[in-house]
């Protein structure tokens, strides 16, 4: 399973800590396989519920909003060098893959292959089960907190460097389709 996380998403490769790494790995290993999701299953769900016709893919928006914190924290080194907040990279693009693995038990599929919102996911919400999953696989807190501040769950609390980025490039996406 570790070689079908690695092709769905090889911005992990953009991860330095090795320890890291592993243990974004693990988490969507076991994201997968709660309902034994295939990659054709990942590419082809839509990457939210809560807007019809969305023609944006799940796979690609994990991986499009990860690029873009990505090219975020470039930016603004370019811009602002030593003035810039400092910013843990590992630990944003770490955040950023896993801030919607929860969907994939918030999600269900039926034998048509139509994609619903299961009842786990009417009582658990994604940024939950993924801080669930992040903690379980013993990520840093930094990380579960972009998870867990990520969507409207966050709305109130102070959010970090790291946390923010991701917030508004996950936003643009969201808000672009609605």
């Amino acid at each position: 399973m570790r070689e079908q996380v690695l092709e769905l998403l090889p911005e992990i490769n953009e991860i330095q800590d090795a320890e890291l790494k592993e243990k974004v790995i693990a988490c969507w290993e076991e994201a997968i396989a709660y309902r034994n999701w295939t990659n054709e299953e990942l590419q082809s769900i839509p990457f939210t519920l809560l807007a019809e016709n969305v023609q944006i893919k799940f796979i690609e928006h994990v991986r499009t909003c990860c690029r873009m914190g990505i090219a975020c924290d470039k930016v603004l080194t370019e811009a602002y060098g030593e003035r810039k907040t400092p910013i843990n990279r590992d630990y944003l693009i770490a955040g950023s893959l896993l801030a919607d693995v929860g969907k994939l038990l918030e999600y269900e599929k039926k034998e048509d292959g139509t994609i619903f919102k299961s009842d786990y996911g009417k009582h658990i919400r994604h940024p939950f089960s993924g801080v669930g999953l992040a903690f379980k696989h013993g990520l840093p807190s930094e990380v579960m907190h972009i998870i867990a501040t990520h969507s409207k769950e966050g709305a109130g609390e102070k959010r970090s460097p790291e946390s923010i980025i991701f917030h508004h490039v996950d936003f643009i996406d969201f808000e672009l389709v609605k």
